[in-house]
């Protein structure tokens, strides 16, 4: 009789096949074909690097088997297998499974399995539990643009939209830090249809009106985006298929104690926006609470900017880094955190604060070499803390 182990799968339904897990896989065990993506368990030791850049969660399945599943079993999926029971050992005892007879620590591998989390991604111990993958690309929801508003300059080469969808009738559960997929009408080069495109949701879970079912996106138009161009050239009326929502971590705790340290660029503010509105909603006397540091080009490029402006600065402690404002010095939100390092430092101190980085990958090793050094001034170790904070749902990093 085989040992039992957890062997790490990917769920062929939620899957977008972005192939970011691919390229983050540092042992090279994630392959695919042109229906699935697949993780080899020859190869893969649980390292866990795949899990961050997920941006459906489609990475974080787990199941113990005493046979694991071939690469030509899983390339075939179209759903993942329900966890099988371990058959008992010849040597158990009467309702005694294989697992209780061989080895404890295989029973904490089938209840972490069951838990569907790998034990690496952890959301905020206080956060409200999400609803994920309830609308699928074959079933889409069909939502209606309520609105279509340009946030950056006209004369800005930054287009930045504000999205609003009516979802009418439909039950769509949201957290804030969640995303939607967005189906672009149309087919790609093989005859297929387009794959949808991830977007953070920039509104609260009660809407971007308060108790209204709807929701809004912030989107950037990108030259020869197929997803962006469609989204931002959106009329008000036009119908939109949207699937999920998607996202199990990357969340608010429902704790008006809880610091937030939000660090982000671009359009990268969405759930930013969203968690602010929440707390100016819910928990409007938590002032001293929120820290965000948001980079962008120029004044004229940042989303939200006039809003953001009109948020008290007691509520949300604003630090705005432009990297290309005529007449002045660049400066990245590391160059703020730098320069906020007392603050920084009393927040690493802080068991009950949270660090959320979100926005271009190009900006986490400046980020990480900012904690670094900040850390290190102050006697502190950069590198436990952050594992510490991962581990209990402090530190959260969605990049792209």
């Amino acid at each position: 009789m085989t040992t039992p182990i957890k062997q790490h799968l990917i769920d062929p339904e939620i899957c977008i096949r972005c192939h970011a897990c691919v390229e983050a896989c540092p042992r090279e065990a994630i392959t695919y074909n042109d229906e699935n993506v697949v993780v080899d368990v020859s190869i893969c030791d649980h390292e866990m690097a795949c899990l961050g850049p997920c941006p459906t969660g489609a990475i974080d399945n787990w199941r113990v088997v005493q046979t694991p599943f071939t690469l030509d079993e899983q390339l075939e999926w179209v759903e993942l297998p329900e966890q099988q029971e371990i058959s008992p050992a010849p040597d158990a005892g009467e309702g005694e499974s294989e697992v209780e007879a061989m080895d404890p620590s295989i029973a904490a591998l089938l209840a972490e399995a069951h838990s569907g989390t790998g034990g690496e991604a952890v959301a905020p111990a206080s956060a409200a539990v999400p609803t994920v993958n309830l609308f699928g690309a074959k079933a889409p929801l069909v939502a209606v643009v309520q609105g279509n508003f340009r946030l950056t300059e006209k004369d800005s080469d930054n287009d930045v939209r504000h999205i609003i969808l009516n979802l009418g009738t439909n039950s769509f559960p949201l957290l804030e830090g969640q995303t939607v997929g967005v189906i672009a009408p149309g087919q790609d080069s093989t005859g297929r249809a387009h794959v949808p495109r991830l977007y953070s949701v920039s509104s609260p879970r009660d809407g971007e009106r308060a108790n209204t079912n709807n929701l809004s996106l912030t989107v950037k138009r990108e030259p020869g985006g197929l997803c962006s161009n469609y989204i931002c050239d959106l009329a008000r009326g036009d119908e939109v298929a949207l699937t999920g929502p998607f996202g199990r971590t990357f969340l608010l705790p429902d704790d008006p104690a809880a610091r937030l340290l939000m660090i982000c660029t671009g359009t990268g503010s969405a759930p930013f926006r969203a968690f602010t509105m929440r707390r100016q909603r819910v928990m409007a006397d938590c002032d001293g609470t929120m820290s965000l540091f948001f980079g962008a080009r120029t004044p004229q490029s940042l989303p939200y900017f006039g809003p953001l402006g009109k948020v008290p600065q007691s509520f949300l402690d604003k630090h705005f880094a432009f990297s290309r404002d005529p007449g002045q010095p660049k400066t990245y939100v590391q160059d703020l955190l730098r320069a906020a390092d007392q603050q920084v430092a009393a927040m690493l101190r802080d068991a009950n604060s949270y660090i959320y980085l979100c926005g271009l990958k190009a900006m986490e090793a400046g980020v990480e070499a900012a904690f670094d050094e900040i850390a290190r001034a102050h006697g502190l170790d950069w590198s436990a803390i952050r594992d510490r904070m991962r581990k209990a749902g402090r530190y959260h990093v969605e990049t792209y």
